[in-house]
C-alpha cells in the first residue's frame, strides 16, 4: 500500500498522484513508483544545486581578494591613483594568478576528495565545517610558503587580511547557501528505508537530526509487511512489501538514496538485497547495527580478496594524548573566561549578598571515579531553601513526584527573583570555571549530578564516572529540561563514548545558542 510523499520540493508539490484509498490493491513496485514520481526530476535538481555551491565557494573567495586588498589600501593609508600605479597594479596582477590557482585547487579538492558538491556523499554540518577549515588551513599555509620561497613582492599583510575573511565569510556564506538550497528543494534528498520495522525509527531519526543533509523519507520497504504505519522522524508513512518487483525496480538507477538498516540477527536478506543492487546502482546507504559502541574514530580495514570488513573502534577517552589535550583545553579556555568575566563576576557577587548572605554556593557532585568535590554556582535561591523544599514536598504531592522524577523543580519557590535569572540565561554556573580550572570538571562533558542519582544511569554508570562532569555538555543543547531523564542518560553515555576536541568545541558553539534562545532552561 503506497503512502503520498511527506514533502516535496514547492515547485513539484501539486503531483497528479491518485487518492491513497485508489491505490490500495497495487503492487509494492507500482507503490514505489508512485512515492517517488514527484522526484523523478531531483538528479536535474541535484546537478544545478552541484554548480551553484562550486560557483558561490569561487566568488567568495574573490571577494575576500579584493575586500582584502582595499583594507590593505585602507589600512597604508594609500590614495587612489597611488594603488593605480604599475607597481599595486602588477603586485594585483601576481597576487590574482597565485590566489586564482589556489583558489581552484580549494573548490577541485573540496569537491574531488570530500564530495561537498555530490548529492549522493552528504554529512552532518560540523563534519563538512571541520573539512572546509582543513582545506582554508592548508591553502593559508601553501599560499604563505608560495610567497616566502619565491619572494613575491605580495604585501604579507593583504595576504593574511584575504586569509581572515576566507576563514569567517566561506563557512557562513557555505551555510546560508545550503540553507537557501534545501528551502527550494533543491539539495532535497528523497531516500527509501529498508529493513526490519523496528530497526527503521533510530536510523530515520538520525537522518532527521541532520536538516542540512536534505534526507527526507519518502517509502519504507520491509522483508515482512507489517500491519501497521511506521512513525519515522515525527513523519507517519504505510510500509511496503519487498517482493521481488520492489527489488527490481529499486535496482534501477535513480536520483533518490536507498538506506539499508541492518538487522542485529538474519540479515542474510538484506545482505543479498544490496549486492543486487550494487551491480546497477552507484551506491547505497548502509546503517550497521553497532549501538553502543564507540562510532567516532573507528578505523575501517580491508583485506585483499576477501569479503572481511574488519572495524577497530576506540574510546577516545582512554587514550593518553587525548586527556592531555582535553585538559590543556580546559585550562586555558577556563582561565581566560576567568579573567574576561571577572567584572561579571564582582558586579553578581555584590548584587546576590545583598540579602546578608553568600553569593556562592557549592553543592557536592560526583566526579570522575566516583570522588566527590564541590560543584559552585552564583547563589540563585533564598536563605532557608532545605526549609522551603521540605514543607512543599510534604504539602504537594504533584511537586514530590517531579521531585522524585527528575531531582528538579519546574516551578521552584526556593529561587529568589534574581535566581531566575540567573538560571534562565544560565549564568547562575559560571562559577564551574574555577572547578574547571581546578581539574574537578571539563568545560564539556556529563552533567553534573549528586550521588543519589547514579543508580538512575544503570549500566552506563561506568561510562559517567570515567569522565570529568562538564559545565555544559551534550544534553545542555538538545533539549536540557524538555528531555527526560533516560534521555540525559543516553547523552552522557554518548559523549564519554564518542569523545573528539572537535565535538567539545561545537558542543560549546552550541550552547552559545542555546543560553541566548534559553531553550528547555529552568
Amino acid at each position: 500500500m503506497p503512502v503520498k510523499p511527506l514533502s516535496m520540493p514547492a515547485q513539484r508539490a501539486q503531483s497528479s498522484l491518485p487518492p491513497l484509498d485508489s491505490v490500495v490493491p497495487l503492487h509494492s513496485e507500482q507503490a514505489l513508483e508512485l512515492a517517488l514520481f514527484p522526484w523523478r526530476g531531483q538528479g536535474t535538481l541535484h546537478d544545478r544545486a552541484k554548480v551553484m555551491l562550486a560557483f558561490t565557494d569561487l566568488v567568495v573567495l574573490g571577494l575576500c581578494f579584493l575586500v582584502g586588498r582595499v583594507l590593505f589600501w585602507v589600512s597604508e593609508d594609500i590614495a587612489f591613483q597611488q594603488a593605480m600605479s604599475p607597481h599595486w597594479i602588477g603586485q594585483g596582477q601576481l597576487w590574482l594568478v597565485l590566489f586564482g590557482n589556489i583558489s581552484l585547487g580549494m573548490v577541485a579538492w573540496m569537491g574531488a576528495v570530500y564530495g561537498h558538491y555530490t548529492a549522493a556523499r552528504r554529512q552532518p554540518w560540523f563534519d563538512e565545517l571541520r573539512e572546509l577549515l582543513l582545506v582554508i588551513a592548508a591553502a593559508a599555509m601553501i599560499n604563505l610558503v608560495i610567497d616566502y620561497l619565491g619572494n613575491w613582492p605580495v604585501s604579507r599583510l593583504w595576504t593574511g587580511v584575504s586569509w581572515v575573511l576566507v576563514l569567517v565569510l566561506l563557512p557562513l556564506v557555505r551555510y546560508g547557501v545550503r540553507n537557501k538550497l534545501l528551502s527550494k528543494g533543491l539539495l532535497t534528498q528523497p531516500y527509501v528505508l529498508v529493513g526490519h520495522p523496528q530497526d527503521l525509527p533510530q536510523a530515520a531519526a538520525a537522518l532527521a537530526s541532520e536538516p542540512l543533509m536534505g534526507y527526507t523519507p519518502v517509502a519504507v520497504v520491509c522483508p515482512q509487511l507489517p500491519p501497521q504505519t511506521i512513525e519515522l522522524a515525527g513523519h507517519r508513512l504505510l510500509p511496503m512489501a519487498l517482493s521481488d518487483g520492489a527489488r527490481q525496480f529499486l535496482a534501477k538507477p535513480g536520483s533518490y538514496q536507498v538506506v539499508a538498516v541492518l538487522p542485529e540477527h538474519n540479515s542474510g536478506w538484506l545482505r543479498d538485497f544490496a549486492q543486487d543492487l550494487m551491480l546497477t546502482r552507484d551506491d547505497i546507504t548502509i546503517v550497521p547495527a553497532l549501538s553502543g559502541l564507540p562510532m567516532l574514530g573507528m578505523e575501517v580495514s580491508h583485506f585483499f580478496s576477501h569479503e572481511v570488513l574488519l572495524l577497530r573502534a576506540r574510546n577516545n577517552l582512554h587514550r593518553r594524548g587525548a586527556k592531555l589535550l582535553k585538559r590543556s583545553f580546559d585550562i586555558l579556555g577556563s582561565a581566560a573566561l576567568l579573567l574576561l568575566l571577572s567584572p561579571v563576576f564582582v558586579y553578581l557577587a555584590w548584587r546576590i549578598s545583598r540579602d546578608g548572605g553568600s553569593a556562592f554556593f557549592g553543592h557536592e557532585r560526583v566526579g570522575q571515579s566516583g570522588r566527590p568535590f564541590k560543584c559552585y554556582k552564583f547563589r540563585s535561591m533564598v536563605m532557608n531553601a532545605k526549609e522551603v523544599l521540605a514543607q512543599l514536598l510534604v504539602n504537594d504531592p504533584e511537586a514530590r513526584a517531579e521531585w522524585e522524577r527528575d531531582f528538579k523543580l519546574k516551578n521552584d519557590p526556593r529561587i529568589h527573583p534574581l535566581g531566575h535569572f540567573l538560571r534562565k540565561s544560565s549564568i547562575d554556573e559560571l562559577p564551574q570555571l574555577w572547578n574547571v580550572f581546578k581539574g574537578d570538571m571539563s568545560l564539556v562533558g556529563p552533567r553534573p549530578v549528586v550521588k543519589d542519582e547514579l543508580s538512575r544511569y544503570g549500566k552506563h554508570v561506568d561510562h559517567y564516572l570515567k569522565a570529568k562532569p562538564g559545565m555544559t555538555g551534550l544534553w545542555q543543547v538538545s533539549g536540557r529540561s524538555d528531555t527526560d531523564y533516560a534521555t540525559r542518560v543516553y547523552f552522557d553515555a554518548w559523549y564519554v563514548k564518542n569523545w573528539s576536541l572537535w565535538y567539545d568545541i561545537v558542543i560549546l558553539l552550541r550552547t552559545i545558542s542555546v543560553v541566548f534562545k534559553q531553550s528547555g532552561a529552568r
